[in-house]
């Protein structure tokens, strides 16, 4: 399979960590291997999969810059068939350092480019912007799953999120494909939240994932106990909607 996918929206708080961290844990039960590639800053991901984010030496961030080689940035999660490439603060600053290099928008594409055949899936994590990082993740991907979170301001970002993935398309990676939007913190309760599926399922049609995430306690509680849903409470509905999900991306790219 080796497919690496990019979990992206410029919007913050609708659920890429998350899905991030849930996916690939659900993902690693189906005994496939799991790389996650933590390029947000904020290091959420590094730290909901276990990792002491002030302790890691060999980060992303030294990876982009040259400073080590792509397989010394790899650490073992405490979870099987789950590595991960952590992130760091110091992400920040290679903004401004990847402007003055050579093929700066590849960076991310050749770091992983000798690891991509270790993996089923190589997930990475985004922050919440479109600056050169996500530009580098876009370039590396084969795919983007896009969160979308069931509240109306969600959906109004999505039209500079898909123009930015044509460009990168059309001038950097023609490969890059939509792999999917999955809605994120859905309530059926609410007549909002179906009123916003109802819509993104009308235009974005195949494109939306069956499997909705529903708002889940569990899902907030594991990320405080440093470890995916499905090793915090199996039995959630947190921890079953991301199966799931896990069950129609394998489907999807049998």
């Amino acid at each position: 399979m080796n497919k690496i996918i990019a979990l992206a929206n410029q919007k913050g708080g609708v659920g890429k960590t998350t899905t991030t961290i849930n996916l690939a844990a659900s993902l690693a039960a189906m005994d496939k291997k799991v790389l996650v590639v933590d390029a947000d800053p904020q290091a959420n991901a590094s730290s909901g999969l276990g990792i002491d984010i002030k302790s890691a030496k060999k980060t992303i961030y030294e990876g982009l810059i040259g400073k080590c080689t792509p397989e010394e940035t790899v650490q073992k999660t405490p979870f099987e068939n789950i590595d991960i490439i952590s992130s760091h603060i110091n992400l920040v600053g290679a903004e401004l350092e990847l402007v003055q290099m050579e093929n700066r928008e590849k960076r991310v594409r050749d770091m992983l480019f000798p690891l991509k055949n270790k993996y089923d899936f190589i997930l990475i994590d985004c922050s919440p912007s479109l600056g050169i990082i996500t530009v580098n993740v876009l370039t590396a991907a084969d795919s983007v799953i896009i969160p979308v979170q069931c509240e109306y301001f969600a959906l109004e970002g999505l039209s500079k999120l898909l123009n930015t993935i044509k460009i990168i398309k059309s001038k950097l990676n023609t490969r890059l494909e939509i792999e999917g939007f999955v809605l994120t913190m859905y309530d059926s309760r609410l007549r909002l939240h179906n009123q916003i599926y109802e819509e993104v399922k009308h235009h974005f049609r195949e494109l939306v994932f069956n499997t909705v995430i529903q708002r889940n306690v569990a899902l907030s509680e594991s990320q405080s106990h440093a470890k995916p849903a499905l090793m915090y409470d199996a039995g959630s509905r947190g921890a079953v909607n991301y199966m799931q999900l896990a069950q129609e991306l394998i489907e999807k790219n049998a």
